[in-house]
């Protein structure tokens, strides 16, 4: 008996001294629904996600009629409906240099029961910076007849350039069965810098599997393009393309055959830009009707650096943990890559292959996440170790974006033409939302205490901030990215951007000093939100005003 106590006591003993577990990654299923198909997202605010769909029959009512519009409050994980006056669905977005939100092209077909639609392929939807934490008084405004994009399009790209404006490239002009069979190929600006569209030889050469053309604003000004499985650096200045090596492997990456691609953390002193495209399908743009939901998507990512050497060097090709068609690749502010959601095979689009599961053109969904270090060695930057599983499929028309509070908000997912839901539904109209949250959610962080409203580029800024202890080792590795949250659809992420900026803490670790982009061809003019990373630690976001707050065009 003596002996079988003083085990006891051991056991207890080992038990009590040993350490904590770590925290992990968790999902996080919100009680609320979004009450629209979330296949459009954008943060617009600290505390608000803007959300569009397609105008149809969502659960979400305004002014008696269903919704296709809305605002998640991050704070409440609640939901309010918007009146929009045009069909956004497919549409594209990002937000201009004082911080209006604008929303270009969309579908031109109404829905029978919502009166309320106007086409939206020509569409310009704005959404002006929202004081209100909850959106009260928060609307956006439309006004067809007048503001209008030049050209028709669906499913085309956008994101923010040099002068605070956006660039819009590409899309289709009305609805088309599988591939771009009435494609804009052109390039437009808003606010208008010509009268006319710019022709694009690049857009007619990547037809036909050319829709949701992936595309960044370069630290130089010039704007990188991926369509199909082509690549090309376009001068906006000059109207001029470079023509650059193709995807390997004969990987096709953007709709209906989606990948998705990412401008990888830009560093200074000298901010050379890299991409990274991930997923898609190694297949030939034959007849949809011979594709197949089971067809196997590509596990290749491939990168290639933007300069000189790297362009004459190519793509580099390395593998994620299985394979995905439509993924999202969305930034950490740590600088590694989350990748997350997609099917193992398949598709995107609606019911036009020959084999579709219920409606949908993909199947086999992809469920734990993975985690990409830009700066490890080939073959050993993609992990999921520690990553859960979410257990809700997010395939197409689902999006995701990464939050103020450093977390990622996961929504959407409807391979359907309307909303479709119930038991015998394998991959219905999805209004779960969730998130995604890293482990340092779970324990004490950095914060950033104040800073300016604006900040100019190429100054120092000195700014308040708290470390707790656990964080003040010496050598402790510090990290202030500048970012660009970006505006997530259709497995893209456009505009999303991620600029490290020199910092140092004070020897009190009571203040932050760090240095600004050079100019507006680094980072854009307009909102940006700055997190302090202390060994992987990292803060919640400080919303900023990246440059002078002007209305586009501002060079900066």
């Amino acid at each position: 008996m003596r002996l079988f106590s003083f085990s006891l006591l051991v056991a207890f003993v080992s038990t009590a001294c040993a350490a904590p577990s770590a925290p992990g990654w968790r999902f996080d299923l919100k009680e609320e629904r979004s009450g629209i198909v979330a296949l459009e997202s954008i943060v617009v605010s600290p505390t608000l996600v803007l959300f569009f769909d397609r105008a149809s029959d969502d659960p979400l009512q305004i002014n008696n009629h269903s919704a296709w519009g809305a605002l998640w409050n991050l704070e409440t994980s609640t939901v309010r409906p918007l009146d929009v006056l045009t069909n956004s669905f497919c549409a594209s977005g990002a937000l201009l240099s004082n911080g209006t939100m604008a929303s270009v092209g969309g579908d031109p077909n109404l829905f029978p029961g919502n009166p309320a639609i106007h086409p939206g392929n020509q569409a310009i939807r704005l959404f002006e910076p929202c004081a209100s934490p909850t959106g009260d008084g928060c609307t956006v405004f439309e006004d067809p007849e007048n503001l209008h994009l030049l050209e028709k399009r669906w499913y085309p790209s956008s994101a923010r350039i040099f002068d605070g404006s956006i660039i819009i490239v590409g899309g289709m002009h009305e609805d088309t069965p599988f591939y771009n069979t009435d494609p804009a190929l052109s390039i437009e600006f808003f606010p208008q810098k010509e009268s006319t569209p710019r022709p694009s030889e690049f857009l007619n050469r990547s037809l036909p599997a050319n829709l949701f053309p992936r595309i960044f604003a370069l630290p130089d000004g010039k704007v990188f393009m991926v369509a199909n499985n082509q690549s090309i650096i376009y001068d906006i200045e000059e109207n001029t393309e470079r023509i650059l090596p193709d995807i390997p492997n004969n990987v096709r990456v953007t709709n209906p055959i989606d990948g998705s691609a990412i401008l990888l953390p830009l560093s200074p002193p000298d901010f050379v830009p890299e991409v990274l495209v991930c997923g898609g399908t190694q297949t030939d743009t034959i007849d949809p009707l011979l594709l197949s939901s089971q067809t196997p998507a590509t596990s290749q990512c491939s990168r290639i650096r933007l300069d000189e050497a790297g362009i004459a060097k190519g793509w580099e090709v390395e593998h994620m943990l299985e394979p995905r068609i439509m993924p999202e690749l969305v930034h950490l502010p740590n600088g590694q890559v989350l990748i997350t959601n997609g099917g193992r095979s398949g598709f995107a689009a609606i019911a036009s292959v020959g084999d579709p599961i219920g409606n949908s053109n993909a199947d086999h969904p992809v469920l734990v996440p993975s985690l990409y270090a830009p700066d490890a060695p080939l073959g050993q930057r993609i992990s999921n170790k520690g990553m859960p599983s979410s257990g809700i499929s997010r395939l197409y028309h689902s999006s995701v974006t990464l939050t103020p509070q450093g977390n990622f908000l996961i929504a959407g997912q409807n391979p359907n033409n309307h909303t479709v839901v119930g038991p015998d539904v394998v991959f219905p109209s999805e209004f779960r939302v969730q998130t995604l949250d890293p482990p340092f959610m779970f324990v004490e962080r950095p914060k950033i205490l104040n800073t300016p409203a604006k900040l100019a580029f190429n100054k120092k800024f000195t700014v308040p901030v708290s470390i707790p202890s656990s964080l003040a080792r010496p050598g402790a590795k510090v990290q202030v990215s500048l970012m660009d949250l970006g505006f997530s659809t259709h497995a893209f992420h456009s505009s999303a951007r991620l600029v490290f900026m020199e910092a140092t803490i004070s020897p009190d670790r009571r203040s932050l000093t760090f240095t600004t982009p050079p100019n507006g061809r680094v980072y854009p003019p307009g909102p940006a939100t700055i997190f302090l990373t202390i060994d992987d630690v990292t803060s919640e976001g400080a919303w900023v005003m990246m440059g002078s707050g002007n209305s586009p065009p501002t060079l900066e």
